[in-house]
Parts: structure tokens; C-alpha cells; sequence
């Protein structure tokens, strides 16, 4: 079966052409810079090489036309007609309370994801653009919606609510939601698989690292708690987000700048982090290099970053009796070695202890890291989002 997976953002659309029954990847790209004048598609040839294709791109349907049209280019297309194409697999980033698992897309769903519109308007929106471009130009080719809440939908209430009015739960669904969840359910499950150990008797910690980055207990397959929450905004110290923040301290900045709700978002959510620590970059890489150079800011920014990994997997631990396996993935997760050092050394007296010859400069591979006289398996899955978008279209639309 051939599925191709959209990924529609804001201003940007990702994509790759599945064949499932080898998790061959036949093609892939991306367009950036939707509704501007430089707007392009680049993609990747099955040579490896990389070709733009530059185009003025006003909107999200003359992207996928685009991207359609450049899979069945003569020249370097990966299929000879639409007609080849057998289902589209949508990441859809906020499925609410609504949604607990992958499903075909229908009017009723549709309804259900706009419903949803208020709790992620940056990205639904965007997301539904997508669904309805395919709806236009491939009308009998079935769609599936996967959705990054809906992996959390098992957290219970006692993780998931907060010490807030229950009101505001009732009107507005205000609570924890968590993000990231078809990588957190991928890299779990291929831990497993990769360990040789069944996935529903584990007690598992999924690290997904990066300029953005949650951290998920999971807990004989479902998960149990993570970082993000009602927003992306919630947890780690991320790349330009905040993480964990007291409001208070939110609410005296709005009275001290004169910041209005747009204000205060757009401080946590875009001038934080690691950039707003470190006052150099959003780029691990960039803030590893002006360690090196004894940057006093950019050590501090490491260092928060380091240890509010490492607290949340001790906290994830408590909640789960204990931890089995703990799981490295996203882009610092899979490349930033120094990181897995800083997060697993202290946590030695868990059990944790890793191989840190082995450790060293590895990149981008699963490796199991553990030392032999470790207690808990501390693995490197990179993720693979789309090929899980792709294995839920597959598996509904065989039922």
C-alpha cells in the first residue's frame, strides 16, 4: 500500500511517500515559506541528492498540488499517476478530549478537529487545510487523522487536571493534554521491539530532546504522565519555550511590561529558553559550541537544560514505581551525546549507569547504551513520526 503522509503547518508543508508493506520511503520533502514570494518545494531524489524547486506558493492547496505534481514528474517523480497513491495519513497536532486514537477521516471528524480549533489555533487550522486540499483534488482517496494528543488520552485525572477551578475544566477543557505523542508511542514500542522485551510489562521514560521537547511515563503501554500540557509551552526547557514557570511571576512581567495576553505568549513561547537564557540561539548545537568556549550564560543554559531532563525522569520514575528502560530520541536526544551523559551520570543511584565510550560521539543510531551492570536499559530510538502515521492509515483501512 502506498500512503502518503502530510504534515501541514502554518506557513509550511512536509511530506513522504510510504510504501508500507516495507516501510520504503519512495519520496520526500517539504515547502516552506507559504503565502511569501520566495516560497519553494525541496525534495529529496532517490539518489540522495536535494532539488528545489522555487515557486510563489500563495496557499496550502496549491502546495499540495505542487507536491502532488512533483511526485509524478517524468523526471523525478517517485510514481507515474495519483492514481497509485492508496491513502493520506494527516498528523493532526490537538485532538482534544475527543480522540484517544488514529481514525478515517468523515464529515463527523472534521467537525470534531474544528472543534479543537480554539485549543491549538496554530496548528488545526493548518492541519484541516491539508485534509481539505487532498478532500479537493483527490476525492475518493481515504484519509486518516493522527493525532499528537491521542497517545496521552490514557494519563488519569489526577495527572492530567490542574489545581485550578474545576469550572474552567467544565466550560473550557482546560487541562493537560501533552504533545509529541506518535513519537512518544514509536520510540516506546520500538524500545521494546528493539530489546527484545514485551512492550505492556514495561515501565518506560521517553526522552524526546530537542529545540522543542516533552518527557512521557509510560507504563505497561499507555501513557501514565508527561511534560507538555495544556499548551506545548508546559515542561522542559526548550529551544524558545520556557518550560515550567510560576504564573505569578507571569502575571507580575505582564504588569511590569505592560504586556497583554498576546504579549506574554509570545514571551514564552518565542524569546525563552534556551534563547532567552543563553542570548545566543535556539540551536543545541550553537549553545554547545559557546560552551566550549567558557560562555558563562550559554553553561548556564546547558545546565537548565540538562537538569530539568533529568528531574522530570527522576519525578516520572516516582510516579511509575520505578523505571525498565529510559529512551533517547528528537534531535538532542539522538546526536547530542553530552547531554545523555549530563542527564544519566547523576542517576546512578537509580541503577542508571551507561557506556560512555559507547556513548561518545554517537549519532542518529539505535544503540543500546546501557553498561552491563545496569539496572535500567537506557536506549537511543531515533523517532520516526511519519512512518507511524503511515503504519495507523495502513491498519485502519485494512479494518
Amino acid at each position: 500500500m502506498k500512503v502518503l503522509v502530510l504534515n501541514c503547518g502554518s506557513s509550511s508543508i512536509k511530506y513522504k511517500l510510504f510504501e508500507t508493506e516495507t516501510a520504503d520511503v519512495l519520496a520526500q520533502g517539504g515547502i516552506e515559506k507559504i503565502g511569501m514570494q520566495d516560497s519553494f518545494l525541496k525534495l529529496t531524489l532517490p539518489n540522495g541528492e536535494k532539488k528545489i524547486l522555487e515557486k510563489e506558493i500563495h496557499e496550502h492547496a496549491a502546495g499540495i498540488a505542487f507536491i502532488l505534481n512533483a511526485l509524478t514528474n517524468p523526471e523525478f517523480g517517485a510514481i507515474k499517476s495519483l492514481t497509485e497513491i492508496d491513502a493520506v495519513g494527516h498528523r493532526v497536532v490537538h485532538g482534544g478530549e475527543k480522540f484517544s486514537e488514529s481514525v478515517l477521516i468523515d464529515k463527523n471528524v472534521i467537525d470534531m478537529i474544528v472543534a479543537c480549533n480554539d485549543l491549538a489555533p496554530l496548528h488545526n487550522p493548518a492541519n484541516l487545510k491539508g485534509i481539505n486540499a487532498i478532500s479537493a483534488i483527490l476525492p475518493d482517496v481515504p484519509q486518516v487523522a493522527v493525532f499528537d494528543t491521542a497517545f496521552h488520552q490514557t494519563m488519569p485525572a489526577y495527572a492530567y487536571m490542574y489545581g485550578l477551578p474545576y469550572s474552567l475544566y467544565e466550560k473550557y477543557a482546560v487541562r493537560r493534554y501533552g504533545f509529541h505523542g506518535t513519537s512518544h508511542r514509536y520510540v516506546s514500542r520500538r524500545a521494546c521491539e528493539f530489546l527484545g522485551v514485551p512492550y505492556e510489562k514495561q515501565r518506560i521514560i521517553t526522552c524526546h530532546i530537542g529545540n522543542g521537547g516533552s518527557i512521557a511515563a509510560i507504563k505497561d503501554g499507555k501513557s501514565v504522565d508527561t511534560s507538555m500540557g495544556f499548551t506545548p509551552v508546559e515542561g522542559l526547557l526548550m529551544g524558545t519555550r520556557s518550560g515550567d514557570v510560576d504564573a505569578g511571576a507571569l502575571s507580575f512581567i505582564m504588569d511590569k511590561e505592560g504586556l497583554d495576553s498576546k504579549g506574554i505568549s509570545t514571551l514564552v513561547n518565542k524569546q525563552s529558553g534556551v534563547l532567552g537564557v543563553s542570548g545566543i540561539g535556539s540551536d543545541m548545537r550553537e549553545i554547545e559550541a559557546a560552551v566550549a568556549q567558557g560562555d558563562e550564560r550559554a553553561i548556564l543554559a546547558m545546565d537548565m537544560y540538562n537538569y530539568r531532563i533529568r528531574k522530570y525522569i527522576g519525578a516520572y520514575a516516582a510516579a511509575l514505581g520505578g523505571v525498565d528502560i529510559i529512551v533517547f530520541t528528537g534531535g538532542v536526544g539522538e546526536n547530542q551525546f553530552a547531554t545523555r551523559e549530563a542527564v544519566c551520570r547523576p542517576l546512578e543511584f537509580m541503577g542508571v549507569k551507561i557506556n560512555e565510550k559507547l556513548n561518545e560521539g554517537l549519532r542518529g543510531k539505535e544503540v543500546d547504551l546501557s553498561a552491563p551492570d545496569s539496572k535500567v536499559k537506557v536506549v537511543v530510538i531515533p523517532t520516526d513520526e511519519e512512518l507511524m502515521i503511515a503504519s495507523d492509515t495502513q491498519t485502519i483501512l485494512k479494518k
